[in-house]
């Protein structure tokens, strides 16, 4: 059995966010918990929501061993962008670009 959680326009760069999720990446839902709740950066909190939703995705399917899921696939892809001014001296403006991602988190069963 399969469990997903998706999360669209999250407020951190996809750049950041993928090196928090390769950590996770193939560990079960206990270990993958823990990291995620000691990496001390905005895209592990994140990510730790959508891991927790995902598990809670996997709880309402029934019949499901929650021991035995693992982290099968992290998802992290980029979103619209938020462009943002910043003023700067003698009539300059300098470009800031937010980034925004998409993640999306495949729980499964087994030994995958």
């Amino acid at each position: 059995m399969e469990s997903k959680a998706i999360a669209k326009f999250q407020r951190v760069s996809p750049r950041k966010t993928r090196l928090v999720a390769r950590n996770i990446q193939g560990l079960g839902v206990e270990e993958a918990m823990n990291v995620l709740r000691f990496t001390p950066n905005k895209p592990a909190r994140v990510l730790y929501g959508v891991f927790m939703s995902a598990i809670a995705n996997a709880s309402r399917l029934g019949g499901v061993n929650m021991d035995a899921m693992k982290v099968k696939e992290i998802v992290v892809n980029e979103g619209p962008a938020w462009k943002r001014f910043l003023p700067s001296a003698q009539g300059r403006a300098g470009k800031i670009c937010k980034r925004t991602s998409h993640l999306t988190v495949i729980l499964a069963e087994g030994q995958e």
